[in-house]
């Protein structure tokens, strides 16, 4: 397999600790992509939110929630997208982040009967005179992000809001979770790595 975009040293480690190495490069070959498809583009254009993931120049990180209208958030390029920056609290916490870091992680979840996670990490450019920010109503800036790796995720511990059960995914004491629909595809199935015995918490 190619040099991975998506694992470093630190992920490797974790990976041959928990024999999961061949799924997770299994997972990069078989998900990964770095241009946005047209199912990624209704997905992110759709969403009403995201979460941003920065960090500034020593590698401290911060966590942000964006939302807005649907449609916020538009595919402007094969591997681009782009969002405004609207009125906040004056911190400018993601922002001024990525003006000195721009390596950025953004994080769309769908929370309906059919759950979805999509994550694309890249390079934010963050500019006050985009000619593209006419286009989005309220703007203060308007952030690019240039993607360097697209991928979905497994969606088993998302819980839609306002119910009051947890995922059936989730482990809880004198409970054993099922596994994941995906372990049994044919992509994937011969890669899975073995379930680490847990404390049953009882």
């Amino acid at each position: 397999m190619a040099a991975s975009v998506m694992f470093h040293d630190g992920n490797r480690e974790l990976q041959d600790q928990f024999d999961s190495r061949r799924i997770a490069d299994r997972l990069e070959e078989k998900l990964t992509r770095f241009e946005f498809t047209d199912n990624d583009r209704a997905f992110i254009e759709g969403a009403m939110f995201f979460f941003l993931a920065t960090a500034d120049v020593e590698g401290k990180p911060d966590c942000s929630f964006k939302g807005g209208t649907p449609g916020f958030v538009r595919i402007v390029g094969a591997n681009e997208l782009a969002f405004p920056d609207y009125d906040g609290n004056g911190m400018f916490k993601s922002l001024g982040n990525a003006l000195v870091n721009p390596s950025v992680g953004l994080l769309f979840i769908d929370m309906g009967e059919k759950p979805r996670r999509l994550r694309v990490n890249g390079e934010a450019t963050v500019s006050r005179d985009d000619p593209l920010m006419q286009r989005f109503a309220g703007a203060q800036l308007l952030v690019r992000v240039k993607a360097r790796a697209i991928f979905p995720n497994c969606p088993r511990y998302i819980v839609t809001p306002g119910t009051a059960e947890a995922s059936k995914y989730a482990p809880r004491p004198g409970y054993e979770p099922p596994e994941p629909t995906w372990k049994g595809f044919d992509d994937f199935k011969d890669y899975i790595h073995p379930r680490q015995k847990t404390p049953s918490g009882e």
